[in-house]
């Protein structure tokens, strides 16, 4: 049985709730700068739109709980699990992904540093590592030891680059184009 999904709406000048699905139903999300009109169920997450019907993987599906942070995406220039959130709660909001960063061929700050500092070893949490540590030079351009570690504590890494990932996110080179 499909769930359905309750949506605000107004009747008479009030907000009362609204069932919207089990059936498919438009979806405008805006991501890395681009509309794109989908129809999708109310149950899929942002993390199902962004990978299987806009074709962009950089968003990794590990836990599927929002515990390793594999899917983190900024949403509104603020991380979210994007495994987390259903894509219609994200319908007007700014979305971006890891695939939004570089500009053409130049890597993204932040990108060249965990290049840099070997912080991506395996690859599959580096994604989300790299959005945690975007969000985080674009609050606070030269982040302490202290700010950068409790930051990155919800995203994991298998692989043990932690070190490396550290020392990408305090690179000063990071910071310069948040």
């Amino acid at each position: 049985m499909a769930a359905s999904v309750l949506k605000a709406r107004s009747v008479g000048g009030t907000q009362v709730a609204a069932s919207v699905g089990p059936a498919e139903v438009a979806v405008t999300l805006t991501v890395n700068g681009q509309r794109h009109q989908l129809k999708l169920e109310p149950r899929v997450t942002l993390l199902d739109a962004l990978r299987t019907r806009l074709e962009l993987t950089g968003t990794k599906r590990a836990c599927d709980r929002g515990a390793c942070g594999a899917c983190t995406v900024i949403i509104d220039a603020r991380t979210h699990h994007s495994c987390s959130i259903l894509a219609i709660e994200a319908q007007g909001r700014d979305i971006r992904t890891v695939e939004g960063l570089a500009q053409g061929d130049t890597l993204h700050p932040v990108q060249r540093a965990f290049c840099d500092h070997d912080g991506v070893m395996c690859g599959f949490c580096t994604p989300g590592f790299v959005m945690t540590a975007v969000a985080l030079v674009h609050s606070s351009a030269t982040p302490t030891v202290a700010q950068a570690k409790c930051t990155l504590d919800g995203n994991l890494c298998r692989c043990g680059a932690n070190k490396s990932v550290l020392a990408a996110v305090l690179d000063p080179k990071a910071a310069t184009r948040a």
